[in-house]
């Protein structure tokens, strides 16, 4: 019997590795501090009913932005332990297994559990507000779209310590990704983890498609509509397009692994070239789904610091719109070498030229808006600064890698690892960054201190240059990616030793702005008028933070930037709109059904991970109660009075 305990845990569990050991630990400590931290200030309930059955879109963006910096932390760690390995030549410090793993973690959770969610809680927090909404359109599936986010990732993250971590790279190419050559739990914890994940993401997509299509103020036409909340609509299009593609193509995948399928096995007739078209045709898109909403970021900074209308609206609405079309068109570029023929390569080659026209617009926009404007250096227009830098240096080698024959010597070398860290962190990291330090007055309702956070700006910036750009140096050598070391006779020392001094500089950087939320709520700079930068859109006409309810009167629109023109209107001595007397306020009820279907999702990826029929069938039934309760459940929304209202109002005024 203890023999029989004994080999299921060498199994279940991961062991053998000190790193392994000292992150159970870790976790083992922190899940029992906050057990203890709850317990002892009894802070349960207020847990339950504040923060996990909520339905708040500000509450769940705030949960989406905490769970992506938990999960930046985490893949940071990764790619410091990558950049260790390969500091100097013949290092040991990781094997070729743990560094597999460790590489294919660091993408997925750097892409879909850290960026994504990142995207989705600034998308939460502040298009129905920008929009002079309530909520958004569906406010119970926005809960659920959080949570089966939030256990797809645990899920996945779980493999680090159990079963053992995916190896076959962030995207899982078969054959390598198949049962014969990755026998393990790990690639099923890889495609379970994902698809609970994706399931969220493809309703947040149709969430905030039908939220900005049919809940905004009166009078806000779509071309007087914020440039965030347009960007966040190209994005959510290319969602709704790309995701069900991520789905089948991992339906397909655990098909083969789980029931013997043979979707991508030649010898079993299918193959893996199907796999890498259909992951690719997600796999692209993703990346603009990423960065559109960081575009419509700069665009509201840009306005708001040089104290100017965005230049060339139209022409920004309609690069992302092209953008989010033309990302559907662009994904063979990712195999020029694979023997598709001249004609494919060149369409391809194009199609990926042509998406650089469209994103040169934006940076001439937002150059064009800050000419002869009164700008203010603000941290948020620091990282606005920074990001069109980069981002230029990453488009410009992203035109070079779309040339299909100068591909063939780029391909798969650390040129492209360059490049795509170039745009990925210089457009999406620094975008979320930039939005984050925006609105944090707005969700928290203080301003962060600034010199912590201008540190943090210089390390990360710096490290930036130190860690890539010896990279496509490192590429034109002739250094491959996936190669977990190397010899003293390569010549790649050198640049290698600069990279991981620049990436040791980013981790510095992440622990500073850690550092500034703590010394910023330790000595609170308060927003005392919930409009700190005199800015232009409808979320700063409010107290910051912004009450439950976000609105006491729904605003009524007549121009872009309306917050800010009636700012004019008044200043100039016209009298301001008179407003309508507050009526009570429809709300929905919070609601415990979206945690715990979330959870039993959960149960169902994991027993089909460890193929436990048993856990499976818990978890579809639990699954499936939790619907049918929630179908018979009419208890589901309230009416604020008014004299609640007018306390509300009147407490934040006065605060």
């Amino acid at each position: 019997m203890w023999e029989k305990v004994k080999d299921f845990a060498s199994e279940f569990f991961v062991t053998g590795d000190p790193m392994i050991y000292g992150a159970m630990a870790s976790i083992a400590l922190v899940s029992i501090g906050i057990v203890f931290v709850l317990t002892y200030f009894k802070k349960w309930k207020w847990l339950w009913e504040e923060w996990i059955t909520t339905v708040d879109h500000k509450k769940i963006g705030i949960m989406y932005i905490l769970a992506s910096m938990l999960m930046l932390f985490r893949g940071g760690v990764d790619a410091l332990l990558m950049r260790a390995q390969l500091v100097m030549p013949e290092m040991t410090l990781l094997n070729a297994d743990h560094y597999n793993q460790i590489f294919t973690t660091h993408g997925v959770i750097m892409i879909l559990f850290m960026a994504m969610p990142l995207m989705f809680g600034l998308f939460n927090v502040i298009v129905p507000l920008q929009l002079g909404a309530r909520d958004v359109a569906f406010p119970f599936l926005n809960s659920l779209s959080f949570w089966l986010f939030l256990f797809g990732a645990m899920l996945f993250n779980l493999s680090f310590v159990i079963g053992g971590s995916p190896d076959a790279g962030w995207l899982a190419y078969p054959p390598y990704s198949g049962k014969e050559f990755n026998p393990g739990v790990g690639q099923d914890f890889y495609i379970w983890g994902i698809q609970i994940s994706g399931i969220g993401s493809l309703m947040t997509g149709i969430n905030f498609i039908v939220t900005i299509l049919k809940m905004r103020a009166p009078g806000m036409k779509l071309m007087k509509m914020p440039m965030f909340s347009w960007s966040v609509l190209s994005s959510c299009i290319a969602i709704i397009f790309a995701f069900p593609i991520l789905t089948a193509t991992l339906a397909l995948l655990f098909l083969d692994r789980y029931f013997g399928a043979h979707f991508f096995t030649l010898d079993g007739g299918g193959n893996p070239m199907m796999y890498i078209n259909l992951i690719w045709m997600w796999g692209h898109p993703e990346v603009y789904i990423i960065i559109l909403p960081a575009f419509g970021i700069f665009s509201e900074i840009v306005a708001t610091f040089s104290k100017k209308k965005l230049f060339g609206y139209k022409s920004m609405v309609y690069a992302m719109m092209i953008i989010s079309i033309l990302s559907f068109l662009v994904w063979a570029h990712h195999f020029f070498t694979m023997g598709s023929g001249a004609d494919v390569n060149a369409f391809f080659a194009v199609t990926t030229m042509l998406i650089a026209i469209p994103t040169g617009v934006k940076v001439f926009n937002w150059l064009f808006t800050m000419f002869r404007g009164r700008i203010t250096m603000s941290i948020p227009m620091m990282w606005t600064i920074a990001f069109i830098i980069c981002f230029v240096i990453g488009g410009m080698t992203g035109v070079l890698l779309s040339v299909a024959p100068a591909d063939f010597q780029f391909h798969n070398s650390y040129f492209l690892i360059a490049h795509f860290h170039n745009t990925l962190i210089g457009g999406v990291v620094f975008g979320f960054f930039a939005g984050i330090y925006y609105w944090w007055p707005k969700m928290f309702g203080f301003q962060l201190q600034e010199k912590w956070g201008k540190w943090a700006f210089w390390f990360w910036n710096i490290g930036f240059y130190l860690c890539f750009m010896p990279q496509y140096v490192l590429g034109l050598m002739g250094m491959t990616r996936r190669v977990y070391t190397y010899g003293w006779d390569k010549g790649w020392f050198e640049m290698n030793l600069v990279s991981t001094i620049g990436a040791g500089l980013m981790g510095i950087a992440f622990i500073f702005q850690v550092w500034q939320i703590v010394v910023s709520v330790k000595n609170r700079k308060m927003d005392t008028n919930g409009d700190p930068y005199n800015a232009r859109t409808l979320e700063w006409s409010i107290p910051s933070p912004a009450p439950h309810y976000n609105f006491a009167i729904t605003p009524t629109v007549s121009s872009i930037d309306e917050f800010w023109e009636e700012k004019q209107r008044i200043a100039s001595g016209v009298p301001p709109k008179p407003t309508p007397p507050i009526e009570p306020i429809h709300m929905p009820k919070n609601s415990g059904v979206p945690f715990v279907m979330s959870f039993f999702w959960f149960l169902v990826g994991f027993g089909f991970v460890w193929s436990w029929t048993w856990l499976i069938v818990i978890g579809a039934l639990g699954v499936a109660g939790s619907m049918i309760y929630h179908s018979f459940n009419y208890d589901t929304d309230y009416y604020i009075p008014v004299d609640e209202i007018k306390r509300t109002e009147a407490a934040l005024r006065r605060a």
